[in-house]
């Protein structure tokens, strides 16, 4: 996922051991609210160290994918999205199919019952038909220790094929950006490579937290040049398609020597780190239902967390003010818990974020662009992003933009279209969006 502000992201608590065994799964219900009610879904992973990662879907709110921290205490269960500034406690029943509790967020709560349902698996499980073309498994020099790894699928043919590197989000963890069961990287790759373009993967960042965005530009510069060695791979139509953070660092690429035949972004911010920080955590309030007078709140707590972020440079001091901060406005997190969100905003990497601006350099930018984005996006919304990377570009005369209805940062497509899986909606990448990728690179070198 894109490089959110790491204040809206909640860290996910250690689960009690050995307990909330039968919790993995889909939570559903429905949560009452003035004049009707909404679905609420909460999907909760089991992680390897005994923890849990959840997410949070409204669909009518256009909401998916929401961060949410689990804390487990016995049989009690709480459900924190710090985003929406929402929390749902609840205790399981005997047999684990059920949770009631409450809903809660500001000046608002409400009793609210959550059904189990599994997570739905792929027709066959974990079988997979052999694609009609060509995988292998690459490794290359990236200026680091350790060897940059990935994922080239080559159409079938002799070639040349046009080719594309993929260039992942932040907090990305492999090659096909997964979330949950979700692979959108993967399910973009699959469809360019059935359709005549070879595309390369990049795997996981072999370390947490990913790299500062130089590093990711000179990642992408490695897998470009080492596709340029390829027989099979037309370098004279080779490109890259980053999403979120993956496009900005595509776009610096671009403004470098030796830069590629085109870029294709997707979500990619326009707005400084600070500002969208901000900017998702209006949407995401607004989109709840949130009082504009507590919105307000809201940003002025968020505010003040960058200004100790920005101004004090003694990493300990910061991060002690930043617990401090971050305890008074939720009294409910633990020390643990804030602590290990302050080590992360007062990190090298995160300042770079808040700094980081992503017009600077774009007048540099000659190649082909073409911007997408969704207009349910919530984490890095149409406007003013694509305006402003739009008016960053302004000198370059090969700049396509489209703003894509119905579709999410995660390009997913409006759920009411995904498909049915064992009776359950799949999420799915935007067919819209999988077209409008593929004709568009295949129209460089064209005209």
């Amino acid at each position: 996922m894109l490089f959110l502000s790491l204040i809206l992201n909640a860290v996910v608590a250690a689960a009690t051991p050995g307990a909330g065994a039968g919790l993995d799964g889909l939570w559903k219900g429905a949560l009452k609210v003035p004049g009707g009610q909404l679905e609420v879904i909460f999907r909760l992973v089991k992680q390897s160290n005994g923890g849990y990662y959840g997410t949070l879907d409204v669909p009518l709110q256009r909401v998916a994918h929401m961060a949410v921290s689990v804390d487990l205490h016995g049989d009690t269960i709480s459900l924190f999205a710090e985003e929406a500034a929402s929390r749902f406690t609840g205790q399981i029943n005997i047999d684990g199919k059920m949770l009631a509790g409450v809903w809660k967020q500001p000046g608002y709560q409400v009793a609210m019952q959550l059904q189990h349902a599994p997570a739905v698996n792929a027709p066959g499980g974990k079988v997979r038909l052999s694609p009609p073309y060509r995988e292998e498994e690459v490794a290359f020099s990236a200026g680091r220790t350790e060897r940059l790894g990935g994922l080239l699928t080559v159409p079938a043919g002799p070639g040349p094929f046009p080719a594309v590197v993929l260039a992942a989000d932040a907090g990305a963890t492999d090659r096909d950006a997964t979330v949950g069961e979700y692979r959108p990287l993967g399910a973009l790759a699959d469809y360019l490579t059935r359709r005549g373009i070879a595309v390369l993967r990049l795997d996981g960042l072999p370390v947490d937290p990913a790299p500062a965005l130089p590093q990711r530009v000179a990642d992408i510069q490695a897998a470009l040049n080492f596709l340029r060695t390829r027989p099979d791979v037309d370098f004279s139509r080779l490109g890259v398609v980053g999403h979120g953070e993956g496009g900005n660092a595509a776009l610096l690429v671009a403004a470098q020597p030796l830069a590629p035949a085109f870029v294709v972004t997707m979500a990619a911010p326009g707005l400084s780190g600070k500002a969208l920080a901000l900017a998702q955590q209006t949407a995401v309030l607004r989109a709840m239902g949130t009082a504009p007078a507590l919105i307000e709140a809201s940003l002025l707590h968020q505010r003040n967390l960058f200004d100790v972020i920005e101004t004090v440079p003694d990493a300990a001091q910061a991060q002690a003010m930043v617990v401090n901060m971050l305890r008074q406005r939720n009294p409910a997190m633990d020390t643990a818990t804030a602590l290990a969100s302050a080590t992360q905003l007062t990190s090298a990497h995160y300042r770079h974020f808040l700094a980081f601006d992503p017009v600077e350099k774009l007048s540099q930018v000659t190649c082909p662009v073409l911007l997408l984005n969704g207009d349910a996006d919530l984490h890095v919304a149409p406007e003013p992003n694509l305006s402003a990377l739009a008016k960053g570009l302004r000198g370059n005369k090969r700049v396509t933009t489209k703003k894509l209805p119905g579709v999410n940062h995660l390009f997913q497509a409006d759920p009411q279209q995904w498909p049915l899986v064992n009776g359950q909606p799949r999420e799915t990448f935007s067919p819209q969006t999988q077209e409008i990728v593929r004709a568009w690179i295949l129209q460089q070198g064209k005209e």
